[in-house]
């Protein structure tokens, strides 16, 4: 047993005593408030490793980027987490390797949005991915009225002059949405059928193998360049590694519901990685409308789970 489980694991009780039981429920709230803060951490770690890729554009353009991200993100998982290849049937290695064509194609696409317009705005139109499915699963009135405040928002977003969005920038981050609604359907199914993260750790390698050939015909040798390597690398571990780990952590101290309402706030954390990473700046209307599209994904994800 890790030190992590034993922290989620409540203290045992003394005989004849409520001593351990109070020590349980004092320490359960501080728990919780430590996993919020994994939680944040990953969020906050995604998000400025997405900046940090994007100052690697002018060396390695996105796809380069993508490539590099993919393939160390890829050969740390697997170094990790040693999955085994045997024993699993034809449906679990097309539900694999479905999610790694959506994890190679989601970073493409959203690498595509970010060299266009800002960070925090490209992760606002992905979310809307996201959001249309708890709108859809949850099947309730109310969330139509998630979907209209997050129209509002949207239209705030695309109608100010944030940098004057270039439409093929917002096309790539709503397609990557889309992606993005691929590779929650997938790792459920992944989840389901692979032991821990072994799932994971092989669609990363899918993911490599699918995002790798496009990326050493984009950048070519520029992927060899030392400098490149190393930013590379440093961004498998600010958006893959240390999230991943930090996330798994925090699930086993959270439900499953209030973690999807946490991640709900990527577009914060990205608007913040973008002002201070690659200072991009926002007006009073851009962030408002960051913020109700960040309000109506936390209401559809309550909504499709209440």
């Amino acid at each position: 047993m890790t030190a992590a489980d034993r922290a989620a694991e409540p203290a045992a009780p003394a005989s004849g005593s409520t001593a351990g039981t109070g020590a349980s429920a004092a320490g359960a709230p501080r728990a919780r408030l430590g996993a919020v803060g994994l939680v944040l951490g990953s969020a906050f770690s995604l998000q400025f490793g997405s900046a940090v890729a994007a100052l690697l554009f002018p060396r390695a353009g996105a796809l380069g980027v993508v490539a590099l991200r993919l393939i160390f993100s890829a050969v740390l998982l697997l170094a990790l987490f040693r999955p085994r290849l045997r024993g699993y049937t034809r449906a679990d290695w097309l539900a694999v390797a479905g999610l790694g064509v959506a994890l190679g194609t989601m970073n493409s696409l959203f690498y595509q949005a970010i060299d266009r317009i800002p960070l925090g705005a490209a992760v606002t139109f992905e979310l809307l991915g996201p959001l249309v499915l708890s709108v859809i699963a949850s099947r309730r009135l109310i969330s139509l009225a998630w979907a209209a405040l997050a129209a509002v928002g949207v239209h705030l977003l695309a109608a100010g002059d944030f940098g004057r969005l270039n439409v093929g920038g917002v096309a790539f981050a709503l397609a990557a949405g889309a992606m993005w609604v691929a590779y929650i359907l997938f790792n459920a199914r992944t989840g389901a059928r692979f032991p821990k993260v072994d799932g994971l750790a092989l669609a990363m390698g899918i993911g490599a193998l699918v995002s790798a050939p496009l990326g050493v015909i984009s950048a070519g040798t520029a992927l060899l360049d030392p400098v490149t390597l190393g930013l590379g690398a440093a961004v498998a571990v600010l958006s893959s590694g240390l999230p991943y780990t930090l996330e798994m952590l925090a699930l086993r101290r959270l439900p499953a519901a209030t973690f999807a309402v946490l991640m709900s706030l990527m577009p914060v954390a990205a608007t913040t990685a973008g002002f201070l990473v690659l200072g991009q700046h926002l007006g009073p209307a851009q962030l408002l409308a960051i913020a109700l599209v960040v309000a109506a994904s936390m209401g559809a994800v309550r909504t499709s789970r209440g």
